[in-house]
């Protein structure tokens, strides 16, 4: 399996967009699928998620999963920074479990530090994203989410730090790109 970076002009969108449709149509309701079908779609428009980092996994020249990383915001900062948020993250039923979601985040990472990013976010399964370095419960380090989430759901809003020393400098609420920033977005 290979991972690449994804750039606009080479994307196989609707292979993309197929994948986040057929993994999450598993877990959650059709419409619900395909909100985050839409909202990948929309994502790799929204200038102000510029810029964005999307990764596909490729095995026997055919897309297995994806991650996608957008520019985010800190308001009111003390500090300088410079953070993304993973948003969404999918990897074909057939292939789930065997490391491919990892191996895409970790790569992800990894890009994003030599780019010179300081904080990710994600808001996800709570058992997961940590075995990648997350922290659970942002909030309690001083990163609101954009909108509310439930304290029986706080462990889900994470965060990890790219650049040494950052969390416990920078605090704030973290808004997303206008696209991502829709309550629809940050509810169950």
């Amino acid at each position: 399996m290979k991972i690449r970076v994804s750039n606009k002009k080479e994307q196989r969108q609707t292979e993309i967009e197929n994948i986040h449709k057929a993994a999450f149509r598993k877990t959650v309701s059709a419409e619900k699928a395909q909100e985050i079908v839409n909202l990948v779609h929309d994502l790799f428009d929204d200038e102000t998620a510029m810029p964005i980092h999307s990764l596909v996994a490729i095995e026997n020249e055919k897309l297995i999963g994806h991650v996608l990383f957008t520019k985010v915001t800190i308001t009111d900062c003390p500090v300088e920074v410079e953070a993304q948020i993973l948003a969404p993250l999918a990897v074909l039923p057939d292939c789930q479990s065997t490391g491919i979601g990892g191996r895409l985040i970790k790569e992800g990472l990894h890009l994003l530090k030599e780019a010179g990013t300081d904080l990710v976010f994600v808001l996800g399964h709570i058992d997961y994203y940590p075995r990648s370095g997350f922290i659970n419960d942002a909030k309690s380090l001083g990163f609101e989410a954009p909108y509310y989430i439930p304290e029986e759901f706080a462990g889900a809003w994470m965060v990890m730090e790219l650049s040494s020393g950052i969390i416990g400098k920078a605090k704030g609420k973290v808004e997303c790109s206008d696209v991502l920033n829709q309550p629809q977005h940050w509810r169950e």
